[in-house]
């Protein structure tokens, strides 16, 4: 990362400020001068005011959120995740949403960074779903939803489908998308209740043998 965002994330001066500092030649490299632009690598020995500075500890945990519990600190009535985590987790925020009906991966973490990489969209991560509907999907509103796309109030919704049954009723869906409730209302909005909503994968992370309601940390 650029030297002026290491100071900022280590010392919590803005990247300004942090050029600044850098261009009075306040902060060393490797044991010379740092200049603007610089690269900080992994192993890299920034030194600034003779105090070697270093990344704060974070800490990332994968949920498979059971449905019922709700992604917040209140659930107002409702069982929240943060009641399936130890304490030493409380303070890690989730990337991303699931409502109170879905299930599956929930990602938690202290990494201001990574959270902002998995959801800003111009990064396109995919995210995939499991569905299942109260009635077979239609080879029209198929065709709707991965190629023409479904009309919802803030704007088209389209997706990828891949059938699971013969019947037409359960369906693997990938998209990069992450608008709220996305999918439950693409499905509302052609006249489908969708029974069942699971989240097994979100970018590079799989929910693969984790059992409902269990976490594992991740880094």
């Amino acid at each position: 990362m650029r030297i002026n965002r290491f100071l900022a994330l280590t010392t919590g001066i803005s990247r300004r400020d942090a050029d600044v500092l850098v261009a009075a030649g306040k902060v060393q490299l490797n044991g010379e001068l740092a200049k603007a632009g610089d690269q900080v690598q992994l192993n890299d020995k920034v030194v600034f005011e003779d105090k070697q500075l270093s990344l704060p500890e974070t800490t990332t945990i994968m949920l498979n959120k059971p449905r019922g519990y709700v992604v917040s600190r209140d659930g107002q009535g409702s069982q929240t995740i943060f009641e399936l985590l130890p304490e030493k987790y409380h303070n890690l925020k989730p990337i991303g949403r699931l409502d109170k009906n879905s299930s599956g991966l929930l990602l938690l973490t202290n990494n201001g960074e990574l959270a902002q990489e998995l959801t800003h969209p111009s990064f396109g991560h995919n995210k995939t779903y499991l569905v299942k509907l109260d009635k077979p999907l239609t080879k029209e509103h198929q065709l709707d939803i991965s190629q023409k796309g479904v009309r919802l109030d803030d704007g088209l919704s389209k997706f990828e489908l891949e059938r699971l049954n013969a019947s037409g009723s359960a369906w693997q869906i990938r998209m990069s998308e992450g608008r709220n409730r996305q999918i439950r209302r693409t499905f509302r909005a052609l006249g489908y209740h969708i029974r069942r909503l699971t989240r097994t994968q979100f970018s590079s992370y799989n929910l693969d043998n984790l059992a409902s309601g269990e976490y594992c940390e991740i880094s």
